[in-house]
């Protein structure tokens, strides 16, 4: 969520117009997965239905990245209708899509972050939808207390109507944090950024674009939404997978995951390139869907949407879909 420059976003646009031809970088190679662990994963903390929000604080301060969003409390989410507990115990996080807001305005939004924190697990997204639209960002991430120092995991996260899902990994010590390029077969994504450490002023992290259309937005959304899973183990690194829905393992559906068996990740820092333990801990969960700001603000233009960034905050039906749906967080 910190650092994610205009030259990430290009870099995404050629990547996807790349996936669609044979190259080494693409699923055509053949890859054979970095994970080998012999764990048993039981399940740490479950959040879903009516006590989720009681797990969760409603983040009220000013925009950390920029937005044109005013992030709201609890009581006053709920009372607006952007935080609900749904009849099938599902939760929606929604930006306010009825509000008449002046252009270059601040519209309001939820920001959640997970009371517990967490130095090492494997942790589950299940969404039935994400939000979309023009001038939206939204993102499923961790984060330690003390930005860059600790790290920051960005699992789901992208702008616009940007067609796959980017993957950012952020290290916060000033020692070597970087991902592997001599084995490009441990991960299926197309890398934006090799170089993960991140300070205040060159925040870009290291980056994996998806190859599926299916892993964000709209794309994620018609294909009935489906799983993010990120596996955090000290001992062999940082990997991140998407599973649409028609393709979440079994193992997982049953609450008995085994990543040995998921194939290659979209994307994977390995702990051989890379101080976990010391880079990355005491991380708490966030999802937010943020307005504008300095990512998706600056590559508006680019991003094939009508008007501009600041007229597109005060088009409330833009923001009908710009809404989580999220089945269950799940920590093992």
């Amino acid at each position: 969520m910190h650092a994610l420059y205009a030259f990430l976003a290009a870099a995404i646009h050629l990547g996807t117009l790349a996936g669609a031809q044979k190259h080494p970088w693409s699923r055509h190679v053949a890859r054979a997965s970095p994970i080998t662990t012999n764990k048993v994963y039981n399940i740490q903390d479950f959040y879903q239905g009516n006590d989720f929000f009681d797990q969760w604080s409603f983040y009220t301060g000013s925009d950390p990245t920029g937005g044109n969003v005013v992030y709201q409390s609890m009581q006053d989410a709920k009372s607006q209708g952007l935080a609900v507990v749904s009849s099938n115990n599902s939760i929606i996080l929604a930006v306010d899509s009825t509000s008449a807001i002046p252009p270059g305005g601040n519209r309001p939004s939820v920001r959640i972050t997970s009371n517990k924190s967490y130095n090492s697990g494997l942790f589950i997204l299940d969404a039935a939808m994400m939000p979309v639209g023009c001038a939206t960002w939204p993102a499923f991430w961790t984060v330690g207390p003390n930005w860059p120092y600790g790290g920051e995991i960005d699992i789901v996260e992208g702008i616009n109507d940007q067609p796959t899902n980017q993957m950012t990994l952020h290290s916060g010590n000033n020692e070597s944090c970087t991902i592997d390029t001599s084995s490009p077969t441990q991960y299926t994504g197309h890398t934006l950024g090799t170089n993960c450490y991140s300070t205040p002023n060159a925040d870009a992290g290291c980056a994996f674009s998806d190859t599926d259309t299916r892993s964000f937005g709209f794309g994620f959304n018609n294909a009935g939404g489906g799983v993010f899973a990120l596996l955090w183990d000290q001992s062999i690194g940082l990997a991140i997978w998407h599973f649409a829905r028609s393709q979440i393992p079994s193992d997982l559906t049953n609450q008995a995951p085994n990543p040995s068996s998921w194939g290659v990740p979209g994307g994977f820092l390995s702990s051989k390139t890379c101080n976990i333990g010391n880079n990355f801990y005491q991380h708490s969960m966030v999802i937010d869907t943020t307005i504008c700001g300095n990512w998706a603000g600056p590559n508006y233009p680019n991003s094939g949407c009508p008007g501009t960034c600041s007229d597109m905050v005060a088009n409330a039906a833009n923001f009908a879909g710009a809404k989580w749906t999220i089945n269950y967080v799940a920590v093992y």
